[in-house]
This record gives C-alpha cells, sequence and structure tokens, in this order.
C-alpha cells in the first residue's frame, strides 16, 4: 500500500533538488543547506535551512523559490521557511555527489 504522507516527503525533498544557489552549481539539498522538512498531513509544511553564508546576496531569491517550489506539489497547502545559522554550514554537510562536482572528493 501507498504512504500518501512518504510520497509528500520524496516529493518535496526531488522539488528541492530543483532550487539552486546562483553561485554554485550544486542544488540546497545536496548542498547539505536543509535541515529538516516537517510535512504535516494536512498539507502544511516546514522547512528549516540554512546558507552557505549568512551574508549571502542571494538569500532572498533561494529562500522566495524554495517557498514557491514546494506550494506548487500537490497536496501542499502552506510552506514556511525558517532561516537558521545553527548548526554552522560547512563542506562537510554536502552529499557525495557534490563534494565530487566541486572537486572536494
Amino acid at each position: 500500500m501507498d504512504n500518501p504522507f512518504l510520497q509528500l516527503e520524496e516529493s518535496i525533498v526531488k522539488m528541492l533538488r530543483t532550487v539552486y544557489d546562483p553561485e554554485i552549481p550544486i542544488n540546497i539539498y545536496d548542498l547539505g543547506l536543509v535541515y529538516q522538512i516537517d510535512a504535516q498531513p494536512e498539507g502544511d509544511v516546514v522547512i528549516e535551512m540554512t546558507l552557505t553564508a549568512p551574508n549571502c546576496p542571494a538569500a532572498d531569491f533561494i529562500l522566495e523559490d524554495v517557498r514557491m517550489k514546494v506550494e506548487s506539489i500537490e497536496g501542499v497547502k502552506s510552506v514556511t521557511v525558517n532561516l537558521v545559522f545553527e548548526p554552522v554550514w560547512d563542506k562537510d554537510m554536502m552529499s557525495e555527489e557534490a563534494k565530487l562536482e566541486l572537486g572536494f572528493l
């Protein structure tokens, strides 16, 4: 039996992989910028994420891109994106693919 809730979380991750920091050719999910996805069965989604630097010039663009793209998923009613800087992001949070792409492996 399919779990629609699990499918929603998978759809959110898939959508987050289409969001990029304009300065880095890797999506925010594989960069390790998404710390938590809390999707409720009624369609409310809270995403906790960070940026590669607190003074990231593309912050507003990235946060709005996340909100708009996740809101476009069927079954999502609302999206709240919380920007946090604890823990501080570092390159060890990136996926193996991202590290390879950026030459860290």
